[in-house]
């Protein structure tokens, strides 16, 4: 079962959601979202937007949780994205 789109502006939140998600299948993959977001420099995340279907990710243990993750902490965006038959990568930037 595909999950509805979400927006968190909570740093907590969002730790706290990342904690619950893993990615399997090629690309980026992970048993802990947060420990690599975590290990990716971002520790108090400000925005955490998921949306689409990734039948190789796991929200609760559960398959089919969000595609392309987006994560903002301050002027740095980390975006993971991924699909069915995709392979998930993930990519840094800084905003001016």
């Amino acid at each position: 079962m595909a999950l509805d789109p979400i927006n968190l502006g909570n740093p907590d939140d969002i730790l706290i959601l990342l904690a619950d998600v893993s990615l399997s299948g090629t690309g980026v993959t992970t048993d802990n979202l947060m420990d690599y977001v975590l290990d990716e420099g971002f520790t108090e995340p400000t925005y955490l937007s998921a949306k689409g279907e990734d039948p190789d990710a796991y929200y609760m243990g559960k398959s089919h949780a969000w595609a392309v993750y987006q994560i903002r902490e301050w002027k740095r965006v980390l975006v993971i994205s991924g699909g069915d038959g995709k392979d998930r990568r993930a990519h840094i930037t800084e905003t001016p």
